[in-house]
């Protein structure tokens, strides 16, 4: 007779499941995601619509409608040559890659805080942005070349946040499956990888230089592309699909490996195959935008506290709160202090500590 006791389905602090703001349907999906996730969809393309108007030279909404329509071979009256440059060329991709990069980022940090059961994990947990600015300030302070060509900074970062993750799971050895173990390598490699950093930009760059360097590494949109958009959309896309796809397994970390376990899966395979899935999004997100911080921790406990913390709904919401939120970020970032612009990681960090604080003090209860 088997006499082992059921695993206790207490979830991780931070990550229950707050049934009186959300009140569960049959399925077990609160009922306020099935009405307000497509309301966030279509808020989320007004949005695109409202940010891509706002700017230096504002422009009407008719007239962004009919650049875009017009780009895409709808029957519309085309715009003349600079507005539609205005729009097409220079504002709708970095709104975009804006978009992409926050829904990536804030599924990042709901995926990590479900495998660690650690409510402050974010998407950088795995050394990626350390990485990613060392790789980066090689290639805007050395001038690293490949062949005759130089290596772009977009190359430098993404090959950075690779190196580093590497370094992650050979620290880690075997055990890359354990969330404490993983974790202890990401802080580890982290601080290597900011040494180096400091250590090239102390040792090397100019007054010009460091400037830039300080600016990609608060954030910035401000080289958006369309290639850029396509290759950040291929990443989130297929990075969504594997997290949503994995969304029962999630849940059931939330509670603990023992309840992973016993419903089936396998806790070492799943949570190396997340960890792998959300580090090359995270290194792909922050070689395009640089790195833009409290989106991947603020954004998932905002959206846990008001719809639960089912993964099936909390993904996709968080995807597109995460997008919309970034979106204004950025816009307030190069509008409010036109003509210069204001690195968009400082706005997120101004906006997400005290969102965070909020969120963290309706969760436990502190008057």
């Amino acid at each position: 007779m088997n006499t082992r006791a059921a695993p206790s389905l207490v979830p991780a602090p931070g990550l229950a499941v707050h049934t009186r703001q959300s009140p569960l349907s049959p399925a077990g999906i609160p009922r306020i995601g099935r009405y307000v996730l497509p309301a966030a969809v279509l808020l989320l393309l007004v949005t695109i619509a409202v940010a891509v108007s706002v700017g230096s030279a504002d422009l009407p909404l008719d007239s962004v409608l009919r650049a875009v329509g017009s780009h895409l071979g709808l029957p519309v009256h085309p715009l003349p040559a600079l507005p539609d440059s205005i729009v097409w060329d220079l504002r709708l991709p970095r709104v975009l890659l804006a978009a992409l990069v926050g829904a990536g980022l804030a599924v990042c940090g709901a995926v990590l805080q479900a495998l660690t059961r650690n409510p402050l994990a974010d998407p950088f947990l795995l050394g990626v942005s350390s990485g990613a600015s060392t790789g980066a300030v090689a290639v805007l302070v050395l001038g690293i070349r490949i062949g005759t060509g130089p290596v772009d900074l977009t190359t430098g970062a993404f090959v950075g946040s690779m190196a580093a993750f590497g370094a992650v799971l050979l620290l880690a050895g075997r055990r890359a499956g354990e969330p404490t173990r993983i974790v202890l390598a990401g802080v580890a490699v982290s601080q290597l990888f900011s040494a180096v950093t400091s250590l090239i930009v102390i040792s090397d760059a100019h007054t010009q230089d460091t400037r830039s360097v300080t600016f990609w590494l608060l954030g910035s949109l401000t080289a958006a592309s369309w290639p850029a958009v396509a290759l950040s959309a291929s990443v989130v896309g297929v990075g969504l699909l594997v997290c949503w796809a994995s969304a029962t397994a999630l849940d059931a970390f939330a509670f603990g490996t023992d309840t992973a376990r016993s419903l089936g899966f396998s806790p070492g395979r799943t949570r190396l195959l997340l960890f792998s899935v959300t580090a090359l999004m995270a290194a792909a997100l922050v070689a395009a935008s640089g790195a833009i911080g409290f989106v991947g921790l603020t954004v998932p406990h905002a959206v846990r506290f008001v719809f639960g913390a089912r993964h099936r709904t909390l993904l996709p919401t968080c995807a597109v709160l995460g997008a919309i939120f970034l979106i204004w970020a950025d816009t307030v970032a190069r509008t409010v202090f036109a003509p210069q612009e204001l690195p968009v990681g400082v706005l997120t960090a101004l906006l997400g500590v005290p969102v965070f604080a909020l969120v963290m003090r309706r969760r436990t209860g502190t008057p």
